[in-house]
């Protein structure tokens, strides 16, 4: 049960919502690694007191291990595959980190494809996205005023947007509810995370209600998203599929007085477009119909171009805010940049296990996608501390990581608490996980994996309930306290 492991690594974060049995595979194993000084009485007893008294349903494993030696000191089922939920987003920065570069930039261009004479174009203009997984509203409306700014002022071709560089995906996870804004459309071109803004307003005896492209500053409409107020009480959206637009409705019993939420978008091309085009109206240019193109025509030239952060700052991002489109859409480039041409996610993630086996030595784990959304991906607290350590030599990796606060019994921060963590967190319904470094009161660091999952209850959950499942909630709570629980445990006993 022990293996070589090596500095830091990122821990995953104090939120869950999964499960843990009462029958562990593996009986606890305990390194030797002098000095051991146990400074709490408690952790005499062994980690099994811990877990028998979370009161979690399900299955439960972890490792911990020295990240400057790679001792593994203390593992509980360090070989069952479980889902890791968003902890995968670490893998997947791992892997955009090294195919792509932490200094890689997206870039999305408009181009024109024919002569600019006297500020027309006697072509076409073309949105071509470039994979930014970050693009929102006020970058194309600086795109626009760029345009504006080199003189242009009428397009006599078409308007076309390319969408090409990445595959184009329905939804990140189509087992999840159709209106939830994290498991939106994917391709090569995205806006606003993949979601449009609807607001509602009470206006009479009924209502009025908006969809738009709002940023801090403006709030485009769109029309390529639909929505109508339905008498009803259940579903409280429905989503159809139209050519051009995606059309919604909502339930008027499920709507206050006034309210909002962003819902996710199937036609990311089509958005982009909409929205670039009534910018560009409100500067003057006038463009026609969006046309979505999967190729680029060889003879176009760049007008203007937005450039995205450095990739290394938006997987931070990423990290700290576990956005799954992100995710999804830097693992798909970083496969395309392998030579690939994943026609899907679970293709894409399907190469990132590879190359994660042969980079890390994982042996029982993979993933169908790069966010951790889908609950069919399966991962190992071994495997997972395995990757912690090595990566962890660099240093790049702990330097990404959120902070995650210790907390009293009733939640609440604690300020100055001696134990430093520095993880991943990933949660769905009844699964829960954490992953990344620990750092004790004398400095010790210790990188570690907890997983946690109810399969049975995930499975159990009715579709229409599988935004806020009955039981969810206290479960993840449970979780998140063994979590805490095993990380007070190793700072007791390896941290003088």
């Amino acid at each position: 049960m022990v293996e070589a492991i090596s500095r830091r690594v990122f821990l995953a974060g104090l939120g869950a919502a999964l499960s843990h049995s009462a029958a562990y595979a593996e009986a606890p194993a305990l390194s030797l690694r002098p000095p051991l000084r146990l400074k709490d009485a408690r952790a005499l007893a062994g980690p099994e007191a811990v877990l028998s008294g979370s009161g979690l349903s399900g299955r439960v494993a972890f490792a911990v291990a020295d990240a400057e030696t790679g001792l593994e000191l203390e593992t509980v089922e360090p070989g069952l595959a479980l889902p890791p939920a968003s902890v995968a987003k670490a893998l997947t920065a791992l892997y955009a980190l090294e195919t792509l570069g932490p200094s890689h930039r997206f870039r999305t261009r408009v181009l024109a494809d024919g002569p600019v004479e006297n500020g027309v174009l006697k072509g076409d203009l073309i949105l071509a996205g470039g994979g930014d997984p970050t693009l929102d509203t006020d970058a194309l409306a600086a795109l626009v005023r760029a345009l504006k700014e080199s003189g242009l002022r009428e397009v006599r071709g078409a308007f076309k947007v390319y969408d090409g560089s990445l595959p184009e995906v329905f939804s990140i996870d189509p087992e999840q509810p159709e209106h939830v804004g994290y498991s939106p459309a994917v391709s090569g071109i995205a806006l606003n995370f993949n979601r449009v803004h609807f607001e509602w307003k009470r206006a009479g005896k009924g209502w009025s209600v908006s969809m738009d492209a709002r940023s801090a500053k403006i709030r485009p409409a769109v029309a390529i998203a639909e929505m109508k107020v339905v008498s009803r009480a259940l579903p409280i959206y429905t989503y159809e599929q139209r050519q051009r637009i995606d059309s919604w409705t909502v339930a008027s019993q499920a709507l206050g007085q006034d309210g909002s939420r962003w819902l996710p978008v199937r036609k990311p091309a089509l958005y982009a477009g909409d929205v670039l085009q009534t910018l560009a109206r409100s500067n003057g240019i006038v463009l026609g119909r969006v046309e979505v193109v999967k190729s680029l025509p060889g003879g176009a030239r760049t007008l203007v171009h937005h450039d995205s952060a450095p990739l290394e700052d938006i997987l931070r991002d990423m990290l700290k805010y576990s956005t799954n489109l992100t995710a999804e859409m830097v693992g798909l480039a970083a496969t395309v940049a392998r030579g690939k041409r994943p026609a899907t996610l679970r293709a894409s993630a399907e190469e990132m296990s590879v190359w994660a086996a042969e980079r890390y030595g994982l042996r029982g784990s993979r993933l169908v996608d790069h966010s951790g959304l889908g609950d069919a991906s399966r991962m190992t607290a071994r495997d997972l501390v395995a990757i912690l350590v090595q990566a962890g030599k660099t240093g790049r990796l702990p330097r990404m990581l959120k902070d995650i606060p210790m907390r009293d019994q009733k939640g609440r921060v604690v300020k100055g608490h001696p134990i430093k963590v520095a993880a991943k967190t990933g949660t769905l319904n009844f699964v829960s996980g954490l992953g990344g470094f620990m750092t004790a009161a004398d400095g010790t660091v210790l990188a570690f994996a907890i997983l946690t999952a109810d399969p049975d209850r995930r499975a159990a959950i009715p579709p229409e309930d599988r935004e806020r499942p009955e039981g969810a909630r206290g479960w993840n709570a449970r979780s998140k306290k063994l979590q805490q629980a095993l990380i007070e445990r190793w700072g007791a006993i390896y941290g003088s």
